[in-house]
């Protein structure tokens, strides 16, 4: 059986561009999912760890595990300086703050000369691929779940369960808050840091509202909660759109109706245990 065409350049790349949706939707749930706080600006994380990394790349040269680390932790760092003031509101407040948040990046980038404005960063190394994308999807499924099973994990989880009998047995819930949102921040930003060193081309328009909701949608596909199906939600909603090319004008609207059916019949998601009340 012939399965070269397994390994051709439009495979490849769709391969890619999931597994690097896969590392920032599980971002999101660690953040959504496993500490029960509603993001609504996850690609605004996801475009801070790319720009960063490709100014770094292409104004200043620097290698590319040194642009790969820096947007990472650049995101995180966002996101830990915003989840300190805006963590203690909840539900819809705490989601509009989060999507204000990101208007805020997207704007600010569109407006800034400095990283080139509405035209973007362009001439960015190639520099990620298959290989790397998957030792960092399998690093990211690894500390996910490593950190579900810890303590700390489990403190995390209590808070998404219930704030004040968390905070009655003694944990400090603005702390890990703060710890979930940094975290799950990060891996947004290593995924936009893949993004911007495999597309070699970034614009603001890449990282805007809609992006949020769509890696929103794969977690909620797949089961909030669950890094499984974090992992397969995102797969599901990374390929059908390539299968429906030959009717895309159709696409959106199957995709609307796959999402419609699934909170009907089974509103906790292809594997998750937590109902969607968001």
């Amino acid at each position: 059986m012939d399965l070269s065409f397994l390994f051709n350049d439009y495979v490849m790349q769709v391969t890619t561009n999931t597994g690097i949706n896969i590392i920032m939707v599980l971002g999101l749930n660690l953040i959504t999912g496993v500490t029960g706080q509603l993001s609504l600006g996850h690609a605004a994380f996801m475009s801070i760890g790319a720009y960063s990394s490709a100014i770094l790349s292409t104004s200043l040269g620097a290698p590319f595990i040194v642009s790969l680390v820096t947007g990472t932790l650049t995101g995180a760092i966002f996101g830990a300086i915003l989840g300190i003031p805006i963590l203690r509101l909840r539900g819809d407040y705490l989601a509009i703050s989060t999507l204000g948040f990101g208007e805020i990046i997207r704007v600010i980038l569109l407006n800034t000369d400095l990283v080139g404005g509405a035209l973007g960063i362009y001439n960015i190394p190639d520099s990620t691929n298959i290989y790397i994308v998957f030792i960092a999807v399998a690093f990211a499924i690894f500390f996910m779940y490593r950190l579900e099973k810890s303590r700390h994990g489990m403190a995390i989880k209590s808070i998404r369960e219930d704030e004040i009998a968390s905070e009655m047995m003694g944990i400090n819930i603005a702390r890990y808050k703060i710890i979930s949102f940094t975290i799950g921040s990060g891996f947004a930003a290593l995924g936009g840091t893949l993004y911007a060193h495999f597309m070699t081309y970034i614009n603001p328009v890449d990282f805007g509202f809609m992006k949020s909701i769509e890696q929103l949608c794969m977690l909620v596909l797949g089961g909030m909660g669950s890094i499984f199906g974090a992992v397969a939600g995102t797969i599901v909603l990374s390929t059908i759109p390539e299968f429906l090319r030959f009717a895309s004008e159709y696409r959106m609207l199957t995709y609307g109706i796959v999402l419609i059916l699934m909170m009907i019949f089974r509103p906790q998601g292809l594997f998750g245990k937590i109902k969607v009340n968001v």
